[in-house]
């Protein structure tokens, strides 16, 4: 009766089939206590799965205690009821279960259920999500000898981890992952726990180095201490003994030195994830080994050195991930023999030369290269029909030219960012052509020419709906004696993006939310095109500091997502539309340095939020937060009182300065006369000449 849409509680019909053996009733919507309800009768029952129901599970499982054959009992995603009663304390349960598998959000100061003191037949235990305070359950281990999957996640133990003091052979997966185990992981851990194929203990809080007895698990092939606090450097026994790893996570640590050295036999590996430590020097030569590997993640990192150029002959690779290190360089033109790749995130190095002209695998979906000092043009066949790329970040770069017309055969192209960098040329019209467009930034370049009228083509406006999100998540699987496993990671994006005049770094699924149009900083001219105000879905616009001339479009009030709308340091002139005050979600405003006049909109709702400075620059804006307005009438007679004080002359001034300045220019005549004979002379003859004719 699983998987189908069964509600209430069960029948009790149920309570008469004593003989029953197996009972199914997972994924459906029951509800009630098994404590009081027809499975107490079930004592027949060898097999029970009440998993993703609403059930009212007793951690102590008591209501089962006399259910003798009862060998594999699944409660996942049911609410646990962590209360444990006295009778049960001094109750031994009937059954020997091999299988057990409780997980739930319910439920808090549990501690391990006494029954499992009595279980010696256990091969698969599963807590998961029952803050289940406490230790690292050893005992469980040594009284359990034939234990094989081990998985205790999210449970809130504390406390050392420490291991049984002998050797337990038969466990092959161990998963303690996201707990508050502290101290260090035994040394003597490959020794005790030689067979394991899978151990998890990452999200925790352990310090110390990485023991090197892991190289003593030959059969490892999943190893994961991410999300530690250890140090050290990773043991040269672990490169060389783990000859079957596939998966191994030492990301968000503080381990340092080299990667690896020679030394190095996990030629099986498939995903290396060694983000977020302190590794320095080259990318080793040794990791040319692993001709199956897919995932490379090496970001936050002090690597330097050039990127390998055989990275290129790692064909299987889908995940190149190396931001934020010192690596420098071209990107290898043998980059372009990765076909399958999906993500490349080479950002924030100091990555030289220009972008190969065959880069363009048709699988790729994410691509960031900014921050680096790439130069040259976008040429043709770059990205070329990367019809499944969802995000292009070339930002913080040296390009130049200008934007190419094939950019629109980028159908699924999402994400576009180009900003600081050198482009020049129009806003081409064929970025109106990626109808899935939700973010396009070109700011800080040399673009000139109009606006194109036409990006409410576009995911920028409403009418679609956004059901991608970014994140890509991957699974490596594998087997333990028929039973399938997996472990799974989710690879989040991230890039950077200015909003409310400020630089975010936007991440996960937030970038599937996140729809914005930058054009500031550029060389553009005209009218803002009306059609803007349709772009109702984008939180921000910026078109600040560029040449836009004309009103600002009435339309703008249909923005009703806009949280920073910038249109400072332009040449727009006429009013602010007084319609503007019903966008209820702006938060950051400027118009500041443009020609506007008459009054701004009413001082009300988020308008009232606005200082001096979002206007600042325009000098016939008025009305709050400025001076207030002044009436016509009020103006008009304001005229005509400077018109009558202009006209007025004050006559006492007037004589008396005419007066002073006539005798100063005697005074200085008589006085030049005086003193030079010569043209006294002059003078005299001058006189003598004019009264004769």
């Amino acid at each position: 009766m699983a998987d189908n849409e069964l509600r209430g509680s069960l029948p009790w019909c149920l309570a008469n089939m004593t003989s029953l053996r197996i009972l199914d009733v997972s994924s459906n919507q029951l509800t009630g206590s098994i404590s009081s309800s027809p499975l107490f009768y079930l004592t027949s029952i060898e097999e029970l799965s009440l998993s993703n129901n609403h059930f009212h599970i007793p951690i102590s499982l008591e209501p089962l205690f006399n259910h003798s054959r009862l060998k594999i009992f699944y409660a996942d995603n049911n609410p646990i009821n962590a209360k444990i009663t006295k009778s049960h304390t001094l109750t031994t349960p009937k059954f020997q279960l091999a299988s057990l598998s409780l997980s739930s959000s319910y439920g808090d100061g549990v501690t391990f259920p006494k029954f499992l003191y009595y279980q010696h037949d256990l091969e698969d235990v599963h807590f998961s999500r029952i803050q289940m305070n406490g230790e690292f359950p050893n005992w469980l281990l040594e009284n359990n000898t034939k234990l094989r999957q081990l998985s205790l996640v999210n449970d809130s133990l504390a406390g050392p981890f420490r291991l049984p003091i002998h050797s337990h052979r038969h466990l092959r997966l161990l998963d303690v992952s996201n707990n508050n185990f502290q101290g260090h992981i035994p040394v003597e851990i490959g020794d005790i726990l030689p067979r394991l194929i899978s151990f998890n203990i990452s999200m925790n809080a352990l310090d110390g180095s990485i023991p090197s007895s892991f190289g003593n698990m030959n059969l490892l092939q999943i190893l994961d201490l991410s999300n530690n606090q250890l140090t050290g450097e990773i043991p040269e026994h672990l490169a060389m003994g783990c000859v079957n790893l596939e998966f191994l996570a030492l990301s968000n640590n503080s381990l340092k030195g080299h990667m690896f050295s020679r030394n190095f036999n996990l030629i099986n590996l498939r995903w290396l994830q060694l983000e977020g430590n302190h590794f320095v020097g080259e990318i080793p030569q040794s990791l040319s080994k692993c001709s199956s590997l897919e995932g490379l993640y090496l970001n936050n990192n002090s690597l330097s050195g050039k990127i390998p150029r055989w990275l290129g002959n790692l064909t299987w690779l889908i995940h190149i991930i190396m931001p934020k290190n010192h690596l420098e360089g071209p990107i290898p033109v043998e980059f372009c023999h990765l076909y399958s790749l999906q993500i490349l995130d080479i950002s924030d190095n100091n990555i030289s030369g220009s972008l190969p002209s065959c880069f363009h695998p048709l699988s790729i979906t994410q691509v960031h290269l900014s921050k680096n000092m790439l130069h040259g043009q976008l040429k043709g066949g770059t990205f070329f029909n990367c019809s499944s790329l969802v995000t292009l970040d070339l930002s913080y770069n040296l390009l130049n030219g200008s934007i190419p017309d094939w950019i629109d055969g980028l159908s699924q192209l999402s994400h576009l960012i180009l900003g600081n960098n050198n482009l020049e040329g129009e806003v081409p019209v064929q970025l109106c052509g990626l109808n899935q467009l939700q973010l396009l930034d070109l700011s800080n370049n040399n673009l000139h020419g109009l606006i194109p009228p036409c990006f409410d083509n576009t995911k920028l406006h409403e009418s679609y709906n956004n059901s991608s999100s970014p994140d890509e998540q991957f699974k490596i699987l594998f087997s333990i004696k028929g039973h399938q496993g997996h472990v799974e990671k989710k690879i989040q994006e991230f890039f950077e993006f200015t909003t409310k005049n400020i630089a975010y770094i936007f991440q996960g699924k937030v970038l599937s939310l996140l729809s914005g149009l930058d054009l500031s900083c550029n060389k553009l001219i005209g009218h803002i095109p009306p059609q803007v105000g349709n772009l109702t879905r984008i939180q921000t616009l910026n078109l600040s500091h560029n040449n836009l001339t004309g009103l600002i479009p009435s339309t703008f009030s249909n923005l009703k997502q806009i949280e920073s709308l910038d249109l400072s340091y332009n040449k727009l002139n006429g009013k602010i539309p007084h319609q503007l005050v019903e966008l209820k979600e702006l938060a950051v405003f400027s118009v500041a340095y443009n020609n506007l006049s008459g009054e701004i909109p009413e001082w009300k709702a988020q308008f009232a939020t606005f200082n001096e400075n979002s206007y600042e620059g325009n000098t016939f804006l008025c009305g709050l937060p400025l001076p207030i307005c002044r009436s016509p009438t009020t103006m008009s007679e304001a005229s005509i009182e400077n018109e009558r004080d202009d006209n007025l002359i004050d006559t006492d001034s007037f004589f008396i300065t005419f007066t002073t300045s006539y005798v100063i220019v005697i005074f200085g005549i008589v006085t030049v006369l005086y003193v030079n004979s010569y043209w006294r002379h002059r003078w005299f003859y001058f006189v003598e000449m004019w009264i004769t004719s």
